[in-house]
């Protein structure tokens, strides 16, 4: 086997598929600005990842880590250390109940739910998308009303599946990504 196709299939990544018979891809975006007692940023979300992996009943899906400048934050506010994972989970489960399991490890790390939106804080799990399934419940709605526009999220999801279509868009997360403004930088982490 010659040596570039050789790279191409180690770096092969099955296509994510939101549903298909028997399990759903929930799709969570990993953010961390704050040191805590369990380290950096960085230290944190691979926690949060081992975290998310006991959720999910297949290997999840990691991207890498990205750091970004904070939006809608605080003056002064540190910069993001951004992921995203792709777990999968029975159809049984109900995006309601992954949302209180995410709230449930973003406490157990020391997230504090204050009234300031966009604090800073030492662990935020977004669920961005559940399956195919759109909703606006109270205190949920998904898919994450602004994944679309947010360099953070998109980056590391186009990592994970750049022909994947959100539910309720109509084009790629690659196109959506390359629509949004440069700024907020977005840079890749060398780990």
């Amino acid at each position: 086997m010659s040596r570039p196709l050789l790279q191409r299939y180690m770096n092969y990544q099955p296509p994510i598929i939101l549903e298909e018979q028997g399990s759903l891809t929930a799709i969570i975006s990993l953010g961390s600005n704050l040191k805590s007692t369990l380290g950096s940023p960085q230290e944190v979300i691979g926690l949060a990842g081992i975290e998310l992996a006991a959720l999910s009943f297949h290997s999840p899906i990691v991207s890498s880590l990205y750091e970004t400048e904070p939006v809608d934050c605080e003056p002064g506010s540190p910069n993001f250390i951004n992921a995203a994972a792709a777990i999968s989970v029975s159809p049984q489960y109900s995006p309601e109940e992954l949302l209180q399991q995410l709230h449930q490890i973003e406490a157990r790390f020391g997230r504090y739910r204050g009234k300031t939106p966009n604090a800073a804080r030492i662990l935020d799990l977004d669920l961005i998308c559940f399956g195919l399934r759109i909703s606006s419940e109270a205190g949920l709605e998904i898919p994450h009303p602004r994944a679309h526009q947010r360099r953070f999220v998109l980056q590391p999801i186009a990592e994970l599946a750049p022909d994947l279509v959100l539910p309720g868009q109509t084009v790629t997360v690659q196109a959506l990504l390359s629509q949004l403004p440069t700024a907020p930088a977005v840079a890749l982490l060398d780990t």
